[in-house]
């Protein structure tokens, strides 16, 4: 099997939707882990020349900022990272039909089997959407619940964070 052949599968069952299933958990993600990477970057790097523990423009200063912002991605994206495999990894509805909000069939009214959009992909059986995922696991599992697995994230994003940072940071110096 190749990734062409996954996609086509991917279509066939679920069309151009199901290629795009969980990106309302992905895009916000990237958006609030950007975000807070770099705020709290040079915030991070000022603090610590401010306090005397670095030098203004070390490398050692860079690396602690690029340490606390490693952390600042960590605890924003977790919950995404959190509600996106959920999602993702949700059963479908096997017959194919689109559910929203307890109504069965299409959006535009019409029902019954064999009733569904190209555009639209299955309805998971699990969550409704990127917001019912959140509620569920925090009702149920408490808002610790949405950090599952923060320590593995830590680990993957952490050196990643530090190590673009530094690289970014003194590509900015030429």
């Amino acid at each position: 099997q190749s990734i062409s052949a996954a996609f086509e599968s991917i279509y066939r069952q679920h069309g151009v939707a199901g290629l795009w299933r969980g990106v309302t958990g992905a895009v916000p993600r990237v958006a609030v882990g950007s975000a807070a990477q770099l705020a709290t970057f040079a915030a991070a790097k000022d603090w610590v020349c401010q306090r005397g523990w670095f030098g203004e423009g070390s490398w050692a200063a860079v690396l602690a900022g690029g340490m606390v912002s490693g952390v600042a991605v960590a605890v924003t994206m977790t919950p995404f990272d959190v509600v996106s495999t959920r999602l993702y990894n949700q059963p479908v509805d096997a017959d194919g039909a689109v559910r929203s909000w307890g109504t069965r069939g299409s959006p535009r009214g019409r029902t019954g089997p064999g009733v569904r959009s190209r555009l639209l992909s299955p309805q998971g059986k699990l969550y409704r959407g990127f917001w019912d995922c959140v509620l569920q696991i925090s009702g149920k599992e408490g808002l610790l619940g949405l950090y599952k697995g923060i320590g593995a994230v830590y680990l993957r994003l952490g050196p990643h964070t530090v190590l673009s940072l530094f690289f970014w940071d003194e590509l900015r110096k030429m």
